[in-house]
């Protein structure tokens, strides 16, 4: 594991080139008095004096070699290498490893480099902020992978989680200056799951594009998200360890030739949700430049259901029950929480369900109440701070799948139907119904209800009060693989994640695509498009024979017009009209916001 040392100044850490020579200038003019002696000491007739100083001058020499050559291999030890980069940033040096992506590039690679002190002991649930990491003395070793915050079924695991990976194709020096613009990912998850790693958001692909990418874990689950409505425990722990890993990004990514003044933030599922959150968060302002957003919305069906406003009571009986804590008062129930051991929390987590996919999200984001001298992540409902244009006016790409979780349906949907309750109350027609046409039916409602509708619902608003482009997108492309396959050689449709191995390599799930592959053209597309986004933040590259002929316009809220992305992408109007219009009349937006108080 990764150690940080505490900060100290650099001189003192190893001699200098100029030392090392004043210290070889020294020696020599030390053995060349020696010598002299040595022949006035023989010239005098003093042979025996003489012999036993020149075995005195033999153990000296080989005194000064062994130093020299001890500081020439401890000075080459901080040194780069081809295949371990050394990288000196503002927090301290860091050694890296050496990838390569796709076209042959070869790739920067720092891993699990620590951005935050671990949140352990009374900093587990703090209220305040996560702890910048310490600057460090020694070389920072980021050649391996770092740990990932604890959740179900992960592997390598740590409290001591708040680390980021950052890769790069060119590296600064004393002849160039170099400062690219720079995407931070934040992955996917539900707030309970995934990482960082590069195993499974690898840069391979992405980094053919000159662009610096830095992928980040944050804190999950209950770690991340316990929310009890109150000021001891107020929530968004996970969201505000992003905010300071964007904040490392403005301090050191410079270091590694990235440009903290072109920075684009972009998260997929969760981490769309994040996006959204960050759009409208006082604390991650001038933080970031542009936005993308995939695949998940912090607006839902019901404008104000995403995000808890007075805590999560239930929840937080719930996972106290699992794990023997008292409840009587959060300071006690904090107290107990603090006193287990991370994978407690882990272990009971998928009891926290009502079922198996039930609720799709368990802990979610929150309003903080106002607490003096506490910064609060989220003062208010994101919907109302859109209307009342209280966002970052930065340029924005958001959009969907054609499926998303529609593959999930048979699973998730079933379990809400209780055929036998329903016949006994004679009300069983309208199952019978859902029974017969199931198939058809489900996964349309599950893709709606939880993501779909809900991004085309941000969509929409951001237009409507954004100065800057707002881009929608539906992507439309169905390659061989697919996180929701039918069966072995079959993909479900084009599912939730499934585009996201066109940007990444995701060595956890799916193989390398051959240069060969048939979905090599769409990962060319892909990392055209959002690396151009990244770069000018303009999505449509103009020296692009694969998007010659493409123009993305802006979004009109009233026309809904949006990029089919595929491997021929064009512009289309009215997205799922029928199924939008039959939503927005069920779940009508409030006209005017409702102030949330505390």
């Amino acid at each position: 594991m990764n150690v940080a040392v505490p900060a100290a100044d650099w001189k003192d850490e190893f001699l200098t080139q100029k030392q090392r020579r004043s210290f070889m200038s020294k020696s020599r003019n030390l053995l060349y008095v020696d010598s002299i002696v040595i022949f006035l000491q023989l010239h005098r007739g003093r042979k025996e004096q003489a012999n036993l100083d020149k075995e005195k001058i033999k153990l000296k020499m080989k005194g000064i070699l062994i130093i020299f050559f001890c500081i020439s291999g401890f000075a080459f030890a901080q040194q780069s290498t081809e295949e371990q980069p050394l990288v000196t940033a503002p927090i301290g040096k860091i050694r890296g490893s050496i990838f390569t992506t796709r076209l042959g590039r070869k790739v920067y690679s720092f891993r699990g480099i620590r951005y935050g002190e671990p949140p352990i002991g009374q900093l587990r649930f703090h209220r305040q902020p996560p702890i910048p990491a310490n600057d460090w003395r020694n070389i920072f070793d980021a050649t391996e992978e770092g740990p990932s915050c604890p959740h179900p079924g992960g592997k390598i695991m740590s409290e001591d989680c708040l680390r980021l990976n950052v890769y790069t194709t060119k590296l600064p020096c004393k002849h160039e200056n170099v400062s690219r613009p720079v995407m931070i990912f934040i992955h996917p998850g539900g707030f309970y799951g995934f990482s960082g790693q590069s195993a499974n958001f690898g840069p391979q692909y992405l980094l053919d594009k000159d662009i610096v990418l830095v992928t980040i874990n944050y804190r999950l689950g209950t770690l991340g998200f316990l929310n009890t409505g109150d000021s001891l425990a107020p929530g968004n722990m996970g969201l505000k360890d992003q905010v300071l890993a964007f904040q490392w990004v403005q301090r050191n990514i410079a270091a590694f030739g990235g440009n903290p003044n072109s920075v684009t933030l972009c998260g997929y599922s969760a981490g769309s949700f994040s996006i959204m959150l960050h759009m409208v968060s006082p604390m991650s302002r001038n933080l970031f430049h542009r936005a993308i957003a995939m695949s998940s919305s912090a607006i839902k069906l019901e404008v104000y259901s995403g995000v808890s406003q007075r805590g999560q009571p239930e929840l937080v009986q719930k996972q106290a029950r699992l794990l023997d804590c008292p409840t009587d008062s959060t300071s006690s129930l904090l107290r107990c929480f603090r006193s287990k051991p991370a994978e407690n929390f882990t272990n009971t987590f998928n009891s926290l369900f009502d079922w198996r996919g039930n609720p799709t999200l368990l802990w979610s984001p929150a309003v903080e109440p106002e607490v003096p001298g506490i910064e609060r992540f989220l003062t208010d409902q994101p919907y109302n701070l859109i209307k009342q244009r209280k966002f970052h006016q930065v340029p924005l790409i958001l959009g969907v799948t054609t499926d998303e979780l529609g593959g999930q349906s048979p699973i998730i949907l079933l379990n809400c139907i209780d055929y036998e309750r329903a016949a006994q109350s004679g009300n069983d027609t309208i199952y019978r119904e859902l029974d017969k046409n199931w198939n058809t039916l489900a996964p349309i409602l599950l893709a709606d209800c939880l993501t779909i509708f809900p991004v085309y619902r941000a969509a929409k608003l951001f237009a409507t009060y954004s100065t800057h482009p707002v881009y929608f997108y539906k992507f439309t492309f169905q390659g061989r693989r697919s996180f929701y396959p039918l069966n072995d050689t079959t993909p479900y449709g084009v599912s939730h994640h499934d585009d996201l191995q066109y940007l990444f390599f995701m060595k956890n799930f799916f193989s390398y695509f051959e240069s060969d592959a048939p979905e090599i053209p769409m990962v060319e597309i892909s990392t055209s498009i959002w690396s151009n986004f990244v770069i000018n933040g303009e999505p449509i590259p103009k020296d692009d024979d694969k998007l010659r002929n493409v123009k993305w316009s802006n979004l009109i809220p009233e026309q809904t017009n949006f990029l089919e992305l595929n491997l021929y992408p064009s512009m289309k109007t009215e997205f799922f009209p029928e199924r939008m219009r039959l939503w927005e009349t069920l779940f009508p937006a409030p006209p005017v916001p409702n102030t949330v108080k505390h």
